[in-house]
């Protein structure tokens, strides 16, 4: 009895040296708020698509006072005009106002007539929350603007009329120093079973398997580092299955979000995804509901971003 509890004593003595050398535990992601950020963005009135603009500019001042309410030190807009309306990008700012800026974004508008639980509802509600976490740090050593952008989707896609092009763009035109973008799309979806996870070519299966169990961490060749120090820190913080997805940008699906346009303006991007249409068959659907989502693996894609984001801070 007495080995027994001197053996308890000194594990617990162990493991509290452990994590003060590794530092304090982030905070983690409150699944109860990412539902409720879903719950939001999948039951407006219309559906958030570019036909609806004001039901766009609601939901942008939805995601402008979750910003505040977040601890961004600057919040705003960027509105633009397509076709004679005006829309807009949202963006918060955390860290100091100086120096070379991390971009993390996400698209909050929908393809068609759909709720996009997964695209891109879960893309925001990660955004969003790892907004409150960043509040919560005492200090960042770089700054993180979040951004949500408006009209990712068709008929804008690849045009410069999409949100990510415009503020792409304006950081190019101000010289503004960006050591990385990354873009948060489809994050929800997992699927245990063999077989639900496909490819663009299909022998990619026995190198990545045929679980869609995963997030992946997608970027292009000739991208520069970043890329492989964002895939290295983001698997090695997170508590789910990550694989780097590194292919030429002519592969379909590898430029299929808003960090296609930061590699125009020559920036370092990153795509991470729970692949989207080769694993999520709602794609684009009315399928695409909040009862399909996976909460728990959302906030595990969430903790290691913040993690991975923290762990920037030492590079």
């Amino acid at each position: 009895m007495y080995k027994a509890l001197l053996f308890l004593v000194f594990s617990g003595f162990n493991m509290a040296a452990q994590a003060a050398q590794n530092g304090p535990t982030p905070p983690a992601a409150d699944t109860a708020r990412l539902r409720q950020h879903l719950r939001y963005l999948t039951s407006t009135e219309q559906p958030r698509n570019y036909q609806h603009p004001a039901v766009l500019d609601s939901v942008a001042a939805y995601l402008a006072q979750q910003l505040r309410t977040a601890g961004a030190y600057e919040v705003g807009g960027q509105p633009y005009a397509v076709r004679g309306q005006t829309y807009r990008n949202v963006l918060g700012s955390f860290g100091p106002a100086t120096g070379p800026r991390l971009i993390i974004g996400a698209h909050y508008d929908v393809c068609g007539n759909q709720t996009g639980a997964d695209d891109n509802g879960t893309g925001v509600a990660a955004l969003l929350e790892l907004a409150r976490l960043l509040g919560q740090q005492a200090a960042l050593l770089y700054r993180i603007d979040l951004v949500a952008y408006t009209l990712e989707e068709p008929p804008f896609f690849r045009t410069q009329q999409m949100g990510s092009y415009v503020h792409a763009a304006g950081l190019k035109a101000a010289g503004v120093p960006v050591q990385g973008m990354v873009a948060l799309e489809m994050l929800g979806y997992f699927d245990d079973r063999r077989g639900t996870q496909h490819y663009p070519i299909g022998p990619l299966k026995f190198v990545y398997g045929s679980r869609g169990n995963y997030v992946t961490v997608a970027q292009k060749f000739g991208n520069g580092r970043f890329g492989r120090r964002f895939a290295r820190h983001y698997r090695a913080h997170a508590h789910l299955p990550v694989k780097r997805f590194k292919a030429p940008a002519w592969l379909p699906g590898i430029d299929f979000s808003d960090h296609l346009n930061y590699w125009r303006f020559g920036y370092p991007a990153v795509l991470l995804t729970d692949t989207a249409f080769y694993r999520n068959q709602n794609y684009h659907q009315s399928t695409d509901t909040l009862g399909r989502l996976d909460m728990r693996r959302l906030g595990l894609a969430v903790d290691a971003l913040l993690a991975t984001v923290l762990a920037g801070k030492q590079q």
